[in-house]
């Protein structure tokens, strides 16, 4: 069996870790953080726990698998609860719909009751639409290693499917081929956030991920979603997978076009006969390989071209209710408080780079007693979506952050959820601050916007053009998100065993 060198201990990485181990192979892995998780933590800041990264724990599948596969079956090391509603949808006309975890008829008679039945009609005709879609893409694009245009015109059934995943239409223009209404297409247009993008022009292949959500259903880990990197953390420790803390890569070796192992920023050399790099491909073409490897050129080229996805603005609230004499808002586990004009806010990302000014919330209330230390109070992670960190052409985010913040809060209260008396912890993290712990350049959050159909092509590759060099995690093939990233990891690992793409996803 193989040395492998794994850069980050991101999901991908570990997930990639435990299953080369599994397989017997030697694996090391470095990191430039002192902790293990990349951007899936669970972060304690006095009494209060906050999922600082993924909060949503979708197609579990993949992960099922992944423990089985590795030792103990994931419900022997993590407690999953499925959220109920899975998101509660609030518009700014004041109406508002509970989406009922893992029940599609049930959701629909919702959105009857809430938004009239051509709403719920429509929703149900969407569905419809995205299971095809997801059949289609799920073995086409998801399960299998990066295609190339031209393998996929030879796919058998191409007419029927290009018919059905509309390759020429975005998300929004897919969406209104079946609804009119408002509030319908605003909760299509949130699935182009999932990937960072504008859903003017994100694929209509987006509509697969609320049809995941309905399907396989949104659920929460007990103590936070965090906890996945620590069982993932275990896993590979169990199996000899040894784990470098605190340690950056410099660079990766490369002789005569394959890569042969890594130097760190002390100046070690590491030797192993094959290199995955779990972080940002970007940041690893430009700065770990050097650019007189001739294979790299074509790679480097693709990715300096993409457009970069969206990041985020997040608030960590902390909230004591005994400092109010009535009850507490209602909240859900998920909840979103549309803005009233999408547009703009896509403007402003994209096209003005500056903060919006009427920003859609998305706030996590865990409903998870083990979150907070203090009964009577509440730990929320709010999420604005964002223009990245770009000074030279955009927006700086090093200064500005607590007015906006402060702007963020006042919305708040707006909506009538009585933030500002109750408000005990206030912690805020900005797009720079994302890119200095994590390295996503900028602190775009899922690496590349998913625009036009062929930005699924845009994304790195998991076996790169160098011999011995492969790619996981959310930067990489098939894409950002917890279930798209252990695919990714399973992929590279199919690759190296010679196994057949895809065969252990159940």
């Amino acid at each position: 069996m193989s040395k492998i060198i794994i850069i980050g201990a991101g999901i991908g990485g570990l997930s990639a870790g435990a299953r080369l181990a599994k397989s017997g192979h030697e694996v090391e892995i470095f990191e430039s953080a002192p902790r293990t998780g990349g951007k899936c933590q669970t972060e304690w800041i006095g009494d209060y726990g906050f999922d600082t990264g993924p909060s949503l724990f979708t197609l579990p599948a993949v992960y099922k698998d992944l423990f089985l596969k590795t030792g103990k079956r994931i419900e022997n090391v993590l407690t999953l609860a499925p959220t109920n509603p899975s998101f509660r949808y609030n518009f700014p006309d004041g109406k508002s719909v509970d989406f009922v975890n893992l029940d599609l008829p049930k959701t629909c008679a919702a959105i009857d009751q809430a938004l009239g039945k051509q709403a719920g009609d429509a929703w149900h005709r969407i569905m419809q639409r995205a299971e095809i879609m997801w059949d289609i893409s799920r073995n086409t694009f998801v399960q299998s290693e990066l295609p190339s245009i031209r393998s996929l015109i030879k796919e058998k059934n191409f007419i029927r499917n290009l018919r059905f995943m509309a390759p020429w239409s975005s998300l929004r223009r897919i969406a209104q081929g079946y609804s009119q209404d408002p509030h319908i297409l605003a909760i299509v247009d949130r699935y182009a956030t999932y990937t960072g993008s504008d859903p003017r022009r994100a694929p209509a292949a987006l509509l697969t991920i609320p049809f995941i959500e309905t399907s396989f259903g949104a659920w929460h880990i007990q103590g936070g979603v965090g906890q996945l990197s620590r069982a993932l953390t275990e896993r590979c420790e169990s199996l000899g997978v040894k784990i470098h803390l605190n340690s950056p890569v410099a660079k990766i070796l490369i002789e005569n076009e394959i890569a042969v192992g890594i130097q760190a920023v002390d100046g070690a050399i590491h030797k192993a006969d094959k290199v995955i790099a779990n972080a940002d491909p970007s940041l690893v073409y430009e700065e770990m390989i050097d650019h007189k490897v001739k294979s790299s050129k074509k790679e480097r080229a693709k990715l300096r071209a993409s457009e970069k996805s969206l990041a985020g603005f997040v608030l960590l609230l902390g909230l004591d209710n005994s400092k109010i004499s009535t009850p507490a808002p209602d909240m859900a586990h998920h909840n979103i408080y549309f803005t009233s004009n999408y547009d703009a806010e896509f403007d402003q990302i994209f096209k003005q780079q500056i903060p919006v000014g009427d920003p859609t919330i998305y706030i996590c209330k865990p409903d998870d007693v083990t979150m907070t230390k203090r009964a009577n109070t509440e730990s929320w992670f709010v999420l604005i979506n964002a223009p990245r960190h770009d000074p030279k052409r955009g927006w700086d985010w090093s200064q500005g952050a607590e007015k906006y913040a402060q702007h963020i809060i006042s919305k708040l209260d707006s909506l009538g959820l009585q933030v500002s008396e109750r408000l005990d912890l206030m912690e805020i993290r900005t797009p720079l601050d994302l890119a200095n712990s994590t390295g996503a350049p900028g602190g775009s959050i899922y690496g590349s916007a998913s625009h036009g159909a062929r930005s699924v092509f845009a994304r790195a590759a998991n076996k790169s053009p160098i011999t011995n060099l492969y790619f996981v995690g959310g930067g990489a093939h098939p894409g950002g998100g917890l279930p798209l990233v252990g695919i990714s990891a399973e992929l590279v690992v199919d690759a190296i065993n010679g196994t057949k793409p895809g065969e252990s996803f159940h």
